[in-house]
């Protein structure tokens, strides 16, 4: 991971350079044409266009084009450089809407900066897209982080019930829910049995963020109510270590604290295949069947 982020940091920087290097080259090469512009056009150019109606009439339609588009080049550098300054602000490092060329080859270079984490920490719905051999994204990260913490929304809650009541076909959506939990647990299941300190807790709130929180990095989007959370677009925060207050990591990453260290939420057992409460101290004091497969009236929870 530290490898990657100096190689990182090498690389910004010559990039950098390379840019001053080229603008430094293109300003001298402006300043050293200017007289020779200007002589051309006080001795040359005007003097033909001075006696030339037609001539003049090109010259100032011209001229007003090259203004428009110099002002418009400089309206979107200024707004380029007030966006870079306000994402550097939020501590924005990547966003996706869909998925396209440019995206894909962001989601490469974000998934080398994560690949080597050690502990990764998960909050979501039912997990069904970030927990599954299937999602290539995150399958490296699995392999090498050590503690893997996952938060799902309980399928037999009534925030789920109330999710899958804003849908067209609620009975299916329940169904749907319930099965996905199943396949991201029997994922963490194979996690653990390779070795991996996995956790999985429950919420029954009504899901509102989905939080996927990598080293440095965590991903967001937001879980719209009666929409696929597929569809939503994505947000990737960064830690700023020189200023680390700043940004919407730190508040993110909080959040996801304070919803694992709520004593509402109970731990899954894997092998007993129950929910375990437990008190502030950390003392169990209640279990409870995980039910599967089990028919539930949405209307009531």
């Amino acid at each position: 991971m530290d490898h990657d982020k100096h190689f990182s940091n090498l690389s910004e920087g010559i990039n950098h350079a390379l840019s001053h290097v080229v603008v430094t080259l293109m300003a001298v090469g402006i300043a050293f044409s200017m007289p020779a512009i200007a002589e051309y056009i006080l001795f040359n150019w005007w003097p033909m266009v001075e006696g030339n109606s037609q001539l003049l009439l090109v010259t100032e339609i011209a001229f007003a084009a090259v203004l428009v588009l110099l002002f418009n080049v400089a309206k979107i550098a200024w707004d380029g450089i007030r966006s870079m300054q306000m994402n550097k602000i939020a501590s924005l490092v990547y966003a996706r809407e869909e998925r396209g060329w440019n995206s894909r080859r962001k989601e490469r270079d974000m998934r080398r900066l994560i690949a080597n984490v050690r502990d990764v920490y998960i909050m979501s719905i039912t997990g069904n897209d970030t927990l599954s051999a299937d999602n290539l994204d995150l399958q490296k990260t699995f392999d090498m982080a050590y503690e893997i913490r996952v938060l799902l929304a309980n399928p037999y809650g009534k925030g789920i019930a109330t999710r899958a009541l804003s849908t067209e076909d609620p009975e299916a959506s329940l169904k749907a829910h319930r099965e996905q939990v199943e396949n991201s647990i029997a994922f963490l299941r194979k996690l653990a049995d390779a070795g991996k300190k996995i956790k999985l807790k429950f919420y029954d709130e009504p899901p509102f963020w989905k939080l996927v929180v990598t080293g440095e990095y965590v991903w967001v989007q937001y879980c719209h109510i009666g929409m696929d959370l597929k569809s939503q677009p994505e947000y990737v925060f960064g830690l700023q270590h020189d200023q680390p207050q700043r940004g919407f990591f730190e508040p993110f990453y909080k959040h996801y604290l304070d919803q694992w260290k709520d004593i509402d939420h109970p731990e899954f057992n894997f092998e007993t295949c129950e929910l375990v409460y437990r008190n502030a101290e950390g003392n169990e004091f209640k279990r409870t069947n995980f039910p599967t497969h089990t028919h539930v009236n949405i209307a009531t929870g």
